[in-house]
C-alpha cells in the first residue's frame, strides 16, 4: 500500500453536491434557479441545452461560457490546477461537463474549429467517458 498515490497524475477532482441540481432535477424553471443560485454550473448548462434544443445558439453560448466559467472556479477551490480527471461518474462534476458540451455544442454552430477542438480536448482529458455520455462521441 502507497501512501503516496500516482505520483504522475494528479487525483480525481471531485466537486461538491451542488444545491441548485436537486431543484433542476425537481422541475424547477433554470432561471429562477440561476437567479437565485447563479454560481450553479448545472444550472446554467441546463439554460444552455435548453436553448441549443431550441435553436438559439447565442444564447445557448453565452449561459454554457458562464456555466463553464463558474464550474472552473469551483474546481481550482477544490483543488484543480487546470489539468487532471473530473470524473463524469461523480454526480456532482457534470454541471461542468454539461456546460463544456453545450459550449462545444453552440461553438461548432458557429464553426469556431479551435473553441471546438479546446472543448473537446478539455472533456476527453477530464474524462474519456463524458464526451460518449454527452451524445458528443
Amino acid at each position: 500500500m502507497s501512501l503516496h498515490g500516482n505520483l504522475l497524475e494528479p487525483d480525481d477532482t471531485r466537486l461538491p453536491v451542488d444545491p441548485a441540481a436537486a431543484e433542476i432535477d425537481g422541475g424547477a424553471d433554470p432561471a429562477a434557479v440561476v437567479a437565485a443560485n447563479p454560481t450553479s454550473s448545472v444550472a446554467w448548462a441546463t439554460l444552455a441545452e435548453r436553448a441549443l434544443d431550441a435553436g438559439d445558439a447565442v444564447s445557448a453560448y453565452a449561459f454554457a461560457r458562464t456555466g463553464y466559467h463558474r464550474g472552473l472556479d469551483q474546481l481550482r477551490r477544490n483543488g484543480w490546477k487546470g489539468f487532471g480527471p473530473v470524473p463524469w461518474a461523480h454526480e456532482p462534476n457534470r454541471g461542468f461537463l454539461r456546460a463544456c458540451g453545450a459550449l462545444l455544442r453552440a461553438a461548432t454552430e458557429f464553426g469556431e474549429a479551435d473553441e471546438v477542438e479546446r472543448l473537446r480536448t478539455l472533456i476527453s482529458d477530464s474524462d474519456p467517458a463524458a464526451l460518449p455520455a454527452l451524445g458528443l462521441s
